[in-house]
């Protein structure tokens, strides 16, 4: 059985630019741990770097942001958020990644990182999930509910 950990604040860091990052990650890195942490639902390593991009452009006028979660300054679980600026048609956040070290998880260190995002955000959060994903159970016990089914034209 693992040990839960209580999980604080503390090792919560919320980055909104390349500037906020601590000197102990760089942006590669944790692309690099988001693209190892998502498997083996995890994107190409270069989407999740852009997806790091997108959330951390200082070009952007809108509040996207990264949350990282550490341990040892080691990350350990990271959120990267990213504003629709489309409320009018779907949730005006959309939660892009969401990953857990496989030697955390099932510690409350998901549930934890959903809470706090959600509590950063203006407004409601969408997400995208595969059906077969156990994370989907946490995700509907944090109050994420199955709305819409996404269809796609794949060309």
């Amino acid at each position: 059985m693992l040990e839960t950990q209580r999980w604080t604040d503390n090792q919560l860091r919320l980055l909104t630019s390349y500037d906020d990052f601590p000197s102990w990650l760089t942006p590669d890195e944790l692309a690099a741990f988001l693209h190892r942490a998502l498997k083996p639902y995890e994107d190409p390593l270069p989407a999740v770097r852009q997806g790091l991009d997108d959330a951390l452009s200082t070009s952007s006028p809108i509040a996207n942001f990264v949350l990282v979660a550490e341990q040892d300054k080691q990350p350990v679980g990271a959120v990267v958020m990213l504003k629709t600026r489309m409320q009018a048609y779907i949730p005006e956040n959309l939660l892009l990644f969401i990953a857990v070290d496989p030697e955390c998880r099932g510690q409350g260190l998901g549930r934890r990182m959903l809470e706090r995002v959600i509590q950063e955000c203006d407004g409601d959060v969408k997400l995208h999930v595969e059906y077969d994903n156990p994370a989907k159970r946490l995700y509907e016990r944090v109050g994420f509910v199955n709305k819409y089914a996404e269809m796609r034209c794949i060309t």
